[in-house]
């Protein structure tokens, strides 16, 4: 045999290999989602206790600041032309929308207890399950429903014991957040059809950096290093967090993904238990169950479609 069959048969054997190794596009979608979960945990976590001490819109300043910041080494590899939009008013509508929503969710953050804004913020995949119907035709399978609202009962197993509902009228403005987000995600998907993630990402820290400077600057107190750091840290961890969530809207339905979004609270709890030696209860324990088989049911039913 020549050697050039040799290799034509090599690289046919390997092509081979690599379609049957190949995950399904939609648990690849779902994967992604659930990483950029981990990631905004992990955010999330760092950002609260920053704002606890520090101006809201500051906090939410320099976070999409610092998300610009992470993602310069990449600009400076790869050059403008690989950020360049398709539809930079597209980008900074987007990025309108999601200042908007942050805008709302920081207000609420510092006044409202940790169950509280679990329960609220996993409204979410609700409104974005609505509006994928609606504005963007995906079909509304009951299959995909029905794992939302039993992951969504997995959530309300573990917070409904420590709700306080003491939050007040910031409970609706934290409440008022969860559609803003919702058509921000939508857009986002809209928006993958003929932009790279990268892309996106980079101009959502841009757009939403440039938006919420008027109001970063009003109430400007000088950080201190931790904090400097913790800015940093979340800016990496932003942009991760979006680019993960990017490619899962890219290459499965939006719909498809958001019973992924309820194991948010597992990562809490997993963080809660490394970080802060919290031991999970009972009903912690029992509403973590609930949503892993709610997430590993969907995925099921969605790779036999």
């Amino acid at each position: 045999m020549s050697n050039a069959m040799q290799r034509r048969l090599a690289l046919a054997h390997r092509h081979v290999r690599m379609r049957v190794f190949r995950l399904p596009a939609v648990w690849r979608g779902m994967l992604w989602v659930a990483l950029s979960g981990l990631l905004f945990t992990l955010l999330n976590t760092i950002v609260r206790n920053i704002t606890l001490s520090l101006d809201p819109f500051q906090s939410q300043f320099l976070r999409y600041l610092f998300g610009v910041v992470a993602m310069l080494p990449l600009l400076w590899r790869q050059g403008l032309n690989a950020y360049r939009p398709v539809n930079l008013r597209g980008q900074f509508g987007r990025g309108a929308v999601h200042t908007a929503g942050l805008m709302l969710w920081f207000t609420a953050l510092p006044h409202i207890g940790l169950a509280d804004m679990t329960a609220i913020g996993f409204t979410g995949p609700i409104f974005i399950m609505i509006g994928a119907a609606w504005f963007l035709g995906e079909d509304m399978r009951a299959d995909r429903w029905v794992a939302a609202m039993v992951g969504f009962a997995g959530v309300l197993v573990v917070v409904a014991p420590r709700l306080t509902g003491q939050g007040g009228w910031y409970s609706l403005v934290m409440l008022a957040s969860a559609p803003v987000f919702s058509a921000s995600f939508l857009m986002t998907k809209t928006l993958t059809r003929y932009e790279k993630p990268g892309v996106i990402v980079l101009w959502q820290a841009i757009s939403v950096t440039i938006l919420s400077l008027p109001l970063g600057l009003m109430n400007w107190s000088s950080p201190t290093a931790w904090q400097w750091l913790g800015f940093v840290t979340a800016g990496v961890l932003g942009s991760l967090g979006h680019y993960c969530l990017t490619r899962g809207f890219r290459v499965a339905d939006i719909s498809a993904t958001q019973s992924l979004r309820f194991l948010d609270l597992i990562w809490a709890s997993l963080m809660g238990w490394l970080v802060f030696s919290d031991v999970p209860n009972q009903t912690t324990l029992l509403g973590a169950l609930v949503i892993l088989a709610s997430t590993v049911w969907i995925a099921r039913r969605e790779h036999r479609r």
